[in-house]
């Protein structure tokens, strides 16, 4: 599947979208050629040819949601936000999500300049080619649980369209198993002068909790380091090791970076597994900007910033994730952790409803190492087991499900003490 990525789509898709000319929030809604009503309307367009490739597997339409005037300084009138959102709905557990999506709408200098020509080649075309091409490959196949696939709006006016889609996550009661934000994922020659395409960063934390929240076993067990989006990034990390030729990871332990945010956060915020997938180096006279040149300096976020190649070894690093997540089983549910004053640590946790599960891996780490480290295998039917001679004060611990194929679950750190 990630072999079948391909970078030419990803470059026609985006050049596709710079076509609009603008596609700010604010832009013009009923032109058919520019604007980002023409954007969005281009993007359900090709989830329903994708879709219709394949048999209808997709349900496609839009998420909308109105923003008040004056709701912040960047949304002067009543403004409708859009999301357009395709969704593969899986075979064994329809209820359990797995979500990519990059934001559609861009912008220049000016956050209020609704017209002038706002390409957002990189920032973040990139991304929502990304979910597309993502579509076209994993459309083709059956997975257990449900993919989702969705471009937001709103995102540069304060990340109006992912929040909505996390409260419709919530009102519907969505089962999260992670949420992939894709947001410039093209760009290889940095702001710093390096030129690199063979590595990339996930970043990942929720807000920091309230104090209040704090448990006995997070205080002594590890808390937000193990939470649920830190294991998926993780996850992340290791399906690019496995599966993407030449690209490393690299693990940011930060909802996003300094000072800045992007459509993961309010999924983290409502206490979903939600990271931010991007690349290594940016260029910030790329970012936000209009389209000039000054000193010699080229500055705006136009389609030559963007290498094709790189954008498809993080699709793919997207697709692998996905698809490992989708075909696998759920996570394990109240795992449960003891070992004080002893030479050995227990850990049980409740079965898990999987139709060719295959077992369970139980992970440890030592407590300053970012990865886990060691594993041991357990069959299906246990929901307890003992590593013998690993002292519980040195370690920290997890566990996962495993299929018959050897697909994994996230792993779930230990969230109680055993009686």
């Amino acid at each position: 599947m990630v072999d079948s990525v391909e970078a030419d789509r990803i470059e026609e898709d985006i050049q596709a979208m710079v076509g609009f000319g603008t596609r700010h929030t604010l832009s013009d809604t009923t032109s058919d050629e520019r604007g980002v009503g023409a954007a969005r309307r281009w993007l359900k367009a090709e989830f329903e040819r994708i879709s219709a490739d394949c048999g209808g597997c997709l349900e496609v339409k839009y998420q909308k949601t109105v923003v008040p005037a004056g709701e912040t300084e960047r949304i002067p009138s009543r403004t409708p936000v859009y999301n357009v959102v395709a969704i593969q709905r899986g075979t064994e557990h329809p209820n359990r999500y797995v979500l990519m999506g990059g934001h559609l709408d861009s912008r220049v200098s000016n956050i209020m300049d609704s017209t002038s020509r706002a390409p957002g080649a990189n920032d973040d075309a990139s991304g929502v080619a990304g979910a597309v091409e993502a579509a076209r490959v994993l459309s083709k196949r059956d997975f257990a649980s449900s993919i989702v696939y969705v471009g937001y709006t709103g995102e540069e006016q304060g990340l109006f369209g992912s929040t909505h889609a996390a409260e419709v996550a919530v009102e519907e009661d969505w089962t999260m198993a992670g949420v992939l934000n894709n947001d410039m994922i093209g760009n290889i020659r940095g702001i710093d002068g390096v030129v690199e395409n063979n590595t990339f960063r996930v970043f990942s934390q929720r807000r920091p909790p309230d104090l209040h929240e704090e448990t006995w076993a997070t205080r002594y067990f590890g808390g937000e380091n193990d939470g649920p989006s830190r294991q998926l990034a993780r996850y992340v990390a290791t399906q690019a090791e496995t599966y993407v030729s030449h690209l490393d990871p690299i693990l940011i332990y930060r909802l996003d970076r300094f000072g800045r945010g992007g459509d993961q956060m309010p999924f983290a915020d409502r206490g979903f597994p939600a990271v931010r997938v991007m690349e290594t180096h940016e260029n910030y006279n790329r970012q936000h900007q209009d389209l000039r040149t000054e000193n010699g300096i080229e500055y705006g976020d136009t389609i030559e910033g963007v290498n094709f190649g790189y954008a498809e070894k993080l699709t793919g690093v997207n697709v692998a994730t996905m698809a490992s997540i989708a075909a696998g089983p759920p996570r394990p549910d109240s795992v449960k952790i003891g070992g004080a004053v002893s030479p050995s640590t227990t850990l049980s946790w409740k079965p898990v409803e999987h139709e060719d599960l295959s077992g369970y891996k139980v992970y440890w780490r030592r407590t300053a190492a970012s990865r886990w480290q060691h594993s041991e295998f357990v069959p299906a039917g246990t929901t307890r087991h003992t590593l013998e001679n690993v002292v519980i004060d040195n370690w920290f611990f997890g566990v996962a499900a495993v299929d018959e194929a050897g697909h994994e679950s996230p792993v779930v750190f230990p969230s109680a003490l055993l009686e």
